[in-house]
């Protein structure tokens, strides 16, 4: 199989739309969810591919946020209030989650014009998407600028889960293929899930074993 040896001269010499494609799809597969705000005037839902695992105890995660301007509704909404959901997203509305990337004017719900369902509950102050099967309810707890590129890594704690029991494992493992949660790659290309295995705790000198029950 014969590879292409790209520089970093080579990178920089594409043209922008090439490049972007290219560095945010040769990382590989990410997540991919919903993020849920509100605000005084409106409900505010947005795609992100850069949800990343911070700890599990307290249980952090963060988000990607690209610089402003444009003004990023999602960001400021977070800031204010402190609040918001993360909603994984199903093959069943997942092009209505990638149309909530457009760039709709202020104080417009992207749950309305794209036709998700906000949905409230166990007094949480920010909105899950009712079609998303696994919903997390996250509190701000830090920020950090990232200079390099002028992006700044927002750090939440997850206080709410909501998921459907048959989806949880005995040992707290949560099986996201049978949930039907998919994952994507760049910007635009969007994947279903197949688990391959699930592999024992790795020690050296044992053998590497299967955790899943045999059918």
């Amino acid at each position: 199989m014969n590879k292409l040896f790209i520089n970093a001269d080579g990178i920089e010499a594409f043209e922008k739309q090439h490049r972007i494609n290219l560095i945010n799809s040769i990382g590989g597969f990410k997540s991919v969810v919903l993020v849920g705000t509100k605000n005084q005037h409106a409900e505010n839902l947005a795609i992100f591919s850069s949800l990343v695992h911070i700890g599990a105890h307290p249980p952090l995660v963060g988000l990607i946020f690209r610089p402003s301007p444009p003004e990023r509704d999602t960001y400021q909404n977070i800031l204010d209030t402190g609040f918001y959901t993360i909603n994984h997203i199903n093959s069943s509305f997942f092009k209505q989650a990638h149309q909530t990337s457009a760039r709709y004017d202020a104080g417009i719900s992207e749950f309305t014009e794209v036709g998700l369902t906000p949905e409230y509950k166990e007094a949480f102050q920010a909105p899950f998407v009712k079609e998303s099967t696994i919903q997390l309810g996250v509190e701000f707890r830090d920020k950090f600028e990232i200079h390099l590129n002028n992006t700044t890594m927002i750090i939440g704690e997850i206080t709410q889960i909501h998921i459907p029991k048959i989806f949880l494992n005995e040992d707290g493992f949560v099986d996201l293929t049978a949930s039907d949660c998919i994952t994507c790659s760049g910007l635009d290309s969007y994947h279903s899930t197949q688990q391959l295995d699930r592999l024992s705790y790795a020690k050296p000198n044992l053998p590497v074993t299967s955790l899943l029950k045999n059918d």
